[in-house]
């Protein structure tokens, strides 16, 4: 039996990101931006809808900086009926934890009216987004994403490999529903229902752009004319479905839903160069997989981090992961399908495509040409060897490694299980759901409020029973429900291990992402089964585990 998921965790590295940033001080800069956050009316699948959004858009602004710059974000809470916070995916929050983002734990949220600052330094290079993390907001449409560069002072080791073709945009992945989050809400945690799931997402979202469509996907007919008309009109119901009895009824168009907002994306490239390409899932619920027709990528950065460049055909991708890819133009001229298809749960989501358009490197005139055949299949949902393959394959670059230290002051074993409660499904951790207090946790800390605020007199279990099995259904599904924390000594080193185990139903187990606020760690491991301490420790690396603040559980894992 294998080792399950270790993570080594530096609980605070403020010495590293000094080392790591001392020559970036010079060249800082002040990347000021002001945001309303508001509902809007949407179409990101040619069916419009109410969502959130940034300024009036989906996705949110892109946000650009670079290594050691600092980073503002006013933003005005322009709904009138919720509150709001913003989470930084993948930044480190070192010395500003207040700017993380998380209701009830760095802050309150921010109530309909009221405006809130977050600043923070961007402090290394690398792909990442930002999110809402209240509710389920970025289910709604709260995602864009955040990409810092490389400082002239101190290039990335691979950016001289994509100096001829430069950047391609950003390729941000998502899921997207018809129903709004409210009744996904109710329908999961609802105290009149014991679980009602809302099924699989309609749309899979390229740059928050899909074609829903009420059978097997886009014709290619509707596909081209959507491609090569920039008209603001919607797409008309009776062309756009085969079968009106079974179609999901489309709203009113009008001047709010322009075809331009589920137009599908094309990324132009000129023939012999090499591009860099980031990558990022703010998925709800979807592994997704992306494979692009006749090309390899060369996977060269993870998380933020550097990885030891290794070449695939396809690359999966969970919900809270970023990378960056190298790609090489280097087939004839013409267009080429771009697939991202659904992993890891039976997909009843058709794939999302875009197109990768050979030209003269600026955006191709109409009448663009789809891709000749048909768009390419992404590996079988349930192949989970291939998906493991792809990860174990994740390690750290020689030239830029930083090993993690020798020892551990602590061990924390993470169990994660499906339980009830009251009757109500409840995801728990060593068999202890979470609950929110009304006092953040942070604030709660800083003004001695801790004893008062929520359950400080003790820690979460740090363990599971040791005759735990993790391959059947538990034999006690009642679980239990506290807002207790665990406490980690400042400049400690804690080793995590993620146990991923059966659900209610025999042999049932799902992949889990697994996402760090505000720091990186290293991953050791993975295995299936149990973990077992005695047989397994001695199989862990230590020599070039990748740095990652993502980490995949697998199922029984």
């Amino acid at each position: 039996m294998a080792a399950a998921v270790q993570l080594l965790v530096v609980a605070a590295a403020a010495a590293m990101a000094a080392a790591c940033c001392a020559g970036m001080a010079a060249a800082a800069a002040a990347v000021e931006v002001t945001w309303d956050v508001e509902y809007i009316l949407w179409a990101p699948d040619c069916q419009q809808r109410v969502m959130i959004g940034i300024n009036g858009r989906f996705p949110g602004p892109n946000i650009t900086a670079r290594a050691g710059d600092v980073i503002s974000v006013t933003m005005n809470n322009k709904m009138h009926t919720e509150g709001v916070v913003i989470h930084w995916h993948g930044i480190r929050q070192f010395g500003t934890p207040w700017a993380d983002g998380t209701a009830s734990i760095s802050q309150c949220a921010v109530n309909p009216g009221e405006t809130f600052i977050y600043k923070f330094v961007a402090d290394k290079p690398g792909t990442y987004f930002y999110h809402g993390h209240f509710g389920m907001q970025r289910a709604a449409g709260l995602y864009g994403s955040l990409i810092v560069l490389d400082s002239p002072e101190q290039p990335e080791p691979f950016r001289h490999q994509y100096d001829d073709g430069g950047e391609l945009p950003m390729m941000l992945l998502s899921d997207w529903w018809h129903q709004n989050v409210y009744a996904q809400a109710a329908g999961l945690d609802g105290k009149d229902r014991h679980f009602e799931w809302i099924g699989e997402p309609q749309t899979i979202l390229i740059n928050g752009r899909g074609q829903f469509e009420c059978t097997q996907g886009p014709t290619r007919k509707s596909f081209e004319k959507l491609l090569n008309e920039n008209v603001e009109t919607c797409v008309d119901d009776q062309k756009m479905c085969s079968d009106q009895e079974k179609c999901l009824r489309r709203s009113e168009c009008g001047p709010y839903c322009p075809r331009s907002q589920c137009a599908p994306v094309v990324f132009n490239v000129e023939q012999g160069k090499t591009y860099r390409l980031r990558i990022a899932s703010t998925t709800s619920l979807s592994l997704l997989n992306v494979k692009i027709q006749g090309h390899k990528m060369t996977v060269v950065e993870a998380d933020g981090n550097h990885v030891e460049p290794f070449v695939v055909d396809d690359i999966d991708i969970y919900s809270g992961e970023s990378y960056s890819v190298l790609l090489k133009a280097d087939q004839k001229p013409a267009s080429y399908w771009i697939s991202v298809g659904v992993r890891g749960r039976h997909p009843k989501t058709v794939p999302a495509l875009a197109i990768l358009s050979y030209g003269n490197g600026n955006a191709a005139a109409p009448p663009l040409q789809l891709p000749a055949g048909e768009p390419p299949v992404t590996p079988a949902w349930n192949d989970t060897q291939r998906s493991k393959a792809f990860t174990y394959s994740i390690r750290a670059r020689k030239d830029t490694n930083q090993p993690p230290p020798a020892a551990a002051d602590r061990q924390i074993f993470l169990l994660n299980t499906q339980n009830l409660m009251d009757g109500r499904y409840r995801w728990s951790i060593n068999n202890v759901s979470l609950t929110l207090p009304a006092t953040p946790y942070l604030g709660a800390f800083h003004h001695g409020l801790q004893d008062s605020a929520f359950d400080a007199s003790g820690e979460l279990p740090a363990a599971f029973p040791g005759d735990y099995d993790v391959m059947r259904p538990p034999a006690n599904n009642a679980t239990t429900a506290s807002d207790r924390v665990f406490r980690l000594r400042h400049g400690g080193v804690v080793d995590v291990v993620l146990q991923n185990a059966n659900m209610l139903r025999e042999e049932v187990s799902e992949t889990h992402p697994w996402h760090l606020h505000g720091h990186d760690f290293w991953v050791l491991g993975y295995g299936d089964g149990r973990y077992d301490p005695a047989a397994h420790a001695a199989g862990l690396n230590a020599a070039d585990p990748p740095l990652r603040n993502t980490a995949v559980v697998f199922p029984h894992g």
